[in-house]
């Protein structure tokens, strides 16, 4: 005979008292007490002191009575302020008293102390009591670490872990609807909860602590005052523990996860939980609950007449009801944040690969979202009237109404935010299920709003695991659901919804998709859901059975779960946190203050300015998410923002950050790195700021060598902004603010192929060009100086890309250097690879300066400048004036200029700017075959130029028409400059990192504008 099927004793209360006088010594009043299978009684004696008699079951084992008493000893021993009773030795010294029953049963007796307080279950159940609930469990289960006992062992129907014998029980259930929940509880539990609660930490626990057998102290209702009833102890696993508990605690309450996750983080902080047995603690609580309601549904008769059978019946049942209706991944994630563990295991690493790789991905849409101009449709906004037609069911007023907005604001992309909050979804199927009269409104995927037919595409390759097709109103209408695993350890989903109804029928299930290929098409309102079109663009961090599981929208309050079951897609598809989010001044508001307090002379470029916020690769990004492909700045030519350089900068600043005066070792190794970089004899540098600094110190050091002053340039030559830079700079000087040549400047004719006299024969241009470097030392003569240097760019770029021609840089040096004079490359812009085939323009001519000065992508960003020289001309400068730059030269400086070269040899860049080189000007060339205006087409590895003029024949500059054709690029989402002589020639230097696909969409955006602008 069972504990479980005996039934419990029926001692007449007279006789009662007898048996505990002769056996305690004790009397007094005595009043029943509820039990399953004991008989018990609360005994106050005169003194008001009292105790709680225990007439044992007939069929109870005395092992298992000693057990609940060494237990009780043992937790006493290791935390006494833990709130238990103490068991009162008879007047012999036993622990367990014995009587007999009028009909000759023997029973065992126990008298243990009344702990003061009342049933959990009666109590007001606050956030800090279910908190106290949790850390007194946690302590009692951390006290009963490595205790044992022989009656801890036993097979008892009660043990959750034995929850799948109810299964034997399940005929005395007679409601369909409740049989099917238990039925779908135990076999969750057969599947997948029996198998890994068999590893997980197993102990002797309390095994029932269930609302009537905690007590809550009755001055603040807010602490337990004691657990009870150790008739249920077992060895078992530790976190069936929390579960039992749980799953009365959190009966009627309309947050029960929340309550459960309370009980859950403050248990974890007593008696640390591993993740693997939170995994399991809902389907646990379950488990307990189906072992209640089928062991009560087994007791039908016998219930009826005890409560302690019938009381949690019915909340039972509702319990299981409401977590029927639950996501167990969902609650689980929240059990688990609850516990300082991630919502889902794998979450936090899927979304910093996503995060880290997010270059990497192939567009989304036709286009990159990115690049194109998007506005925030207003679904979070209820009084909006896009948002009350929407919520209404009226998706054509509300695709009109966008349509409107697009038209006026120039906006090619709608976008529905992750986590917003939405008023929109009003359908009935959007009501809570983890907290009662909550909504789900906040949006979990990404909307992009296009025409419907729209290509949508997946970023990353991935394979079809579900279809979901539905005609309910404001569902996704039809939907593919992929599986992404694009590295070890990584796998996640992605949800494609409000899809036409072709995009469910062109795939099947099993299907593999190469990242780009078209998932399908956005679906019109009548496919959608009776949505205006769009897709819905969901990740999901686990996956998913079928794609009918994954919510959409979930409760505002249970955002941070939200935020790792569901990652924010904006990087899966690409889209700047700009899109979403604006900070700063607005640009018009910029543009008034800039004129007030910064200097006049500062240009601004395009007709509307551009307020930029962030770079990030080849990219620049406007203050309303806006990627524009940056092919113009030369100076970040690693990359925007490059993380490398970032990474190394900062190291380096946290470290040190100081002068020239102290040795170090960066500035060593990093004249050593550049100077390996070029010709033999130039082995001394110099470190500045600015390429204008290092043009200026190439000067200092030519007229000291020198003992001259005149200098040789190029005409529409520009070497700086400093006073000595301004005279020496035609493009600066010839100009609208410019005082005309100095004396001391000699100008040689720009080398320019191109634009050379008709009557030259091609041959001769480069010694004819170079032969004006000696008109101008003559030029120089008759103001009565002698030439210091001649200065030239290797590529003069501010004149307008001009490739020089073969021959002359050789010849020009030739004719200086036989003239006394210095000669300066000029390589502040055109240096460090740009030309492809050589780290230095001017190794590509075999000609050889005396000194090199660099700038701009030096320090890709970071304010650094170098002049290199030689032994000779750097001795004659050592005449006794210290040279002192307080920022030249700096370690932080030189670390970043270390980690630029290193990228640019273990990169192949130089490689990669002749090969992109070549394609884009056989590419340009073919696009003035169709293109009269364009005049030339020119440059040398990512150094480009396009030359427009009105006239072919006469070479009439172009100069409008190319800004016209500049500023269509820009909004194309392409930036590029003018600049030459005329600003007839559109300038291009993109980073050294452009893509094929970079190069692909810059040709598109050419060919769009040549085509459209007139």
């Amino acid at each position: 005979m069972s504990v479980l099927t005996s039934l419990p004793p029926a001692f007449p209360v007279d006789k009662v008292e007898a048996i505990v006088d002769s056996l305690y010594g004790l009397n007094g009043s005595f009043a029943p007490l509820d039990s399953e299978r004991d008989q018990n009684f609360r005994l106050t004696e005169a003194n008001g002191q009292s105790w709680v008699v225990k007439i044992a079951n007939q069929a109870e084992d005395v092992q298992a009575l000693d057990f609940q008493a060494a237990l009780l000893r043992h937790v006493a021993e290791l935390d006494p302020a833990l709130p238990l009773p103490h068991l009162k030795p008879t007047l012999n010294g036993e622990i367990l008293g014995r009587c007999t029953s009028a009909e000759g049963t023997p029973h065992f007796v126990r008298v243990v102390g009344w702990l003061p307080g009342k049933p959990f279950a009666k109590g007001h159940k606050s956030t800090a009591l279910f908190a106290s609930f949790g850390e007194t469990l946690g302590r009692l289960t951390k006290a009963l670490q490595g205790f044992g006992h022989p009656g801890a062992a036993r097979d008892f129907d009660w043990d959750v872990a034995q929850a799948g014998k109810s299964r034997a029980r399940l005929a005395y259930i007679d409601e369909p609807e409740q049989r099917d929940i238990v039925e779908y509880f135990l076999d969750r539990f057969d599947a997948h909860v029996a198998p890994r609660l068999k590893r997980c930490r197993a102990q002797v626990i309390h095994g029932d602590a269930n609302d009537y057998n905690v007590l809550v102290d009755s001055a603040t209702g807010e602490q337990i005052a004691g657990i009870i009833d150790y008739g249920d102890a077992i060895h078992s696993p530790l976190i069936n523990e929390l579960a039992v508990a749980a799953a009365y605690a959190i009966m009627d309450r309309d947050a029960p996860i929340d309550d459960a996750g309370t009980m859950a983080a403050a248990f974890h902080r007593a008696n640390p939980l591993q993740a693997e047995e939170i995994d399991l603690l809902f389907d646990l609580i379950a488990a307990r609950l189906v072992i209640s309601v089928t062991m009560s549904a087994s007791r039908k008769d016998r219930s009826k007449d005890n409560a302690y059978l019938s009381i949690s019946e019915a909340p039972a049942w509702n319990l299981l009801k409401r977590l029927r209706a639950m996501d167990p991944i969902i609650a689980t994630g929240l059990l688990r944040q609850a516990c300082g563990f991630e919502a889902v295991a794998g979450a936090k690493a899927v979304i910093a690969w996503l995060q880290d790789n997010r270059r990497s991905f192939a567009p989304v849409l036709d286009q990159a979202p990115a690049t194109m101009r998007k506005g925030l449709v207003p679904f979070g906004d209820k009084t909006h009237q896009i948002a009350i037609a929407s919520a209404a069911r009226r998706p054509l007023e509300a695709e009109k109404l966008w349509a409107e907005i697009m038209a006026k604001d120039g906006i090619d992309l709608g976008v529905g935010p992750w986590g917003e909050d939405r008023p929109v979804y009003t359908a009935d199927a959007f009501a809570s299920t983890l907290s009662t009269g909550q909504r789900r409104s906040l949006h979990l995927g990404l909307d992009l709003f296009l025409d419907a037919g729209a290509n949508v595409r997946t970023p990353l390759p991935g394979k079809v695991v579900d279809i979901y097709v539905s005609d309910l109103p404001l569902d996704y209408g039809h939907a593919i659901l992929l599986e992404h695993t694009p590295a070890p350890g990584i796998t996640f989903c992605s949800l494609w919804g409000h899809l036409s109804a072709e995009s469910a029928k062109a795939v099947k299930i099993g299907d593999e998709m190469k990242a780009g290929a078209v998932v399908g098409q956005m679906g019109p309102n009548t496919e959608n859901g009776g949505w205006q079109p769009h897709v819905h663009l969901q990740l999901i961090a686990y996956r998913p059975e079928k794609a009918a599981d994954v919510i959409g929208a979930g409760e505002p309050g249970y955002a941070k779960v939200w935020a790792e079951l569901f990652p924010s897609p904006a990087a899966f598809a690409d889209l700047p946190a700009e899109t979403f989010t604006k900070a700063g001044r607005a640009a018009d508001d910029l543009l008034k203050v800039r004129k007030e307090k910064l200097v006049r002379n500062l240009s601004i470029s395009y007709k509307t300015p551009m307020k930029i916020v962030r770079g990030e690769g080849v990219h620049l990004i406007d203050d309303r998410g806006r990627a524009y492909l940056d092919c113009y700045n030369n100076v970040a030519q690693l990359g925007h923002a490059n993380p490398e350089i970032v990474e190394v900068l900062a190291r380096q600043a946290a470290l040190l950050n100081t002068n020239t005066r102290y040795l170090h070792d960066n500035i060593i190794a990093y004249a050593e790195k550049l100077t390996a970089t070029l010709p033999k004899n130039l082995t001394v540098a110099g470190f500045v700021c600015s390429g204008s600094e290092a043009n200026d110190l190439a000067l200092r050091l030519a007229r000291n060598y020198t003992q001259a002053q005149g200098t040789v340039a190029l005409d529409w030559a520009y070497h700086g902004h400093l006073s000595s830079l301004i005279e020496i700079s035609p493009y600066k000087y010839k100009r609208k603010g410019g005082k005309g040549r100095p004396a001391t400047t000699g100008e040689a004719m720009l080398p320019d192929a191109y634009r050379a006299p008709a009557d030259w024969p091609k041959a001769e241009i480069a010694a004819r060009y170079a032969a004006s470097v000696t008109t101008a030392i003559d030029q120089l003569a008759q103001a009565g100086h002698k030439p210091a240097a001649f200065i030239a760019e290797s590529l003069p770029s501010s004149a307008g890309q001009i490739v020089l021609p073969q021959g002359y840089l050789k010849a020009a040096y030739a004719a200086a250097r036989k003239a006394g004079a210095v000669i300066i490359a000029d390589e502040v812009q055109i240096g460090f690879g740009r030309v492809g085939s050589h780290m230095w323009a001017f190794d590509s001519h075999d000609a050889v300066p005396d000194i090199v000065t660099m700038g701009k992508p030096i320090g890709n960003g970071h304010p650094m400048a170098a002049m290199v020289t030689t032994r000779e001309i750097a001795d004659a400068f050592f005449n006794g004036m210290e040279y002192f730059n307080t920022f030249g030269g700096n370690p932080v400086s030189c670390a970043v200029g270390l980690k630029v070269l290193e990228i640019l040899e273990r990169d192949r860049l130089l490689a990669n700017a002749t090969r992109l080189g070549q394609s884009l000007i056989a590419r340009m060339s073919k696009l003035m075959d169709r293109h009269d205006r364009i005049g030339d087409v020119r440059g040398q590895g990512l150094m480009l130029g396009i030359e427009l003029v009105e006239d072919r024949m006469t070479k009439v500059p172009a100069t409008d028409y190319a800004g016209r054709i500049v500023e269509k690029c820009r909004q194309l989402g392409v930036l590029l400059g003018t600049d030459g002589p005329h600003d007839n020639v559109i300038k291009m230097r993109p980073g050294m990192i452009f893509t094929d696909t970079n190069a692909d969409f810059l040709m598109q955006v050419l060919e769009t504008a040549f085509a459209e602008v007139a």
